[in-house]
């Protein structure tokens, strides 16, 4: 089994095992899912409302975890406003025993000092990592695994994180891009020179390991 831990677009494949983002406004959770409030669509008029259709969407069946939420220091929304919502849904993850998917960009530092306040049980999964070995390392001496995604395929600075890149903290992911979670799968382990066997039982281990269900 792949398993797809972060995508906007399921493949429906019996081979895949995909964890489809959703927003708590959203209708159809039928399937497994993550729902969170993301940075890029915050607003205070909806934001009761939206964390009471997310706690409620965090207890159904399907639910794996909590998220895309997180910091973006790229859009024009009070960053204030981000973190307090973050910090939010930090606790929701927390009351609901859920692990929780990462949207970060321009703002690991303060997302680190977060998690370092807060000393959460439940695992972060920081998606879409597409930086530098030295955040890699960071976040992952900080217990936050890394997410990769289609950029693996082209991007060879990022090639050279995942070679060094220990896979006890690695998922794999398409996010919004509809390529094959396949086609990611066997590069990266092309990268790490192991079979892709090997590749897909360590990350259903990892699986195994956070998202108790």
């Amino acid at each position: 089994m792949f398993i797809n831990v972060h995508t906007h677009h399921p493949s429906n494949s019996k081979e895949v095992f995909e964890i489809q983002n959703k927003y708590p406004t959203d209708i159809d959770f039928s399937t497994p899912f993550s729902v969170g409030i993301h940075p890029w669509f915050l607003k205070k008029e909806t934001l009761e409302i939206e964390l009471f259709l997310l706690e409620e969407k965090l207890q159904h069946e399907n639910c794996y975890a909590i998220g895309e939420c997180g910091l973006d220091k790229a859009i024009d929304v009070d960053f204030n406003f981000q973190k307090a919502v973050f910090i939010q849904q930090i606790h929701l993850s927390e009351k609901y025993q859920k692990p929780m998917i990462l949207h970060c960009v321009s703002a690991v530092k303060e997302i680190i000092e977060i998690k370092k306040q807060f000393s959460p049980s439940q695992t972060w999964i920081f998606h879409g990592f597409q930086k530098n070995k030295q955040l890699a390392e960071s976040l992952v001496f900080n217990g936050i695994f890394l997410s990769f995604g289609e950029t693996v395929l082209s991007k060879s600075d990022l090639q050279n994180v995942i070679l060094d890149f220990p896979l006890d903290y690695l998922f794999i992911e398409t996010d919004n891009s509809e390529v094959s979670i396949v086609s990611i799968y066997q590069k990266i382990a092309i990268i790490k020179n192991i079979e892709i066997a090997a590749l897909k039982e360590k990350i259903q281990v990892n699986f195994n390991t956070i998202f108790k269900k």
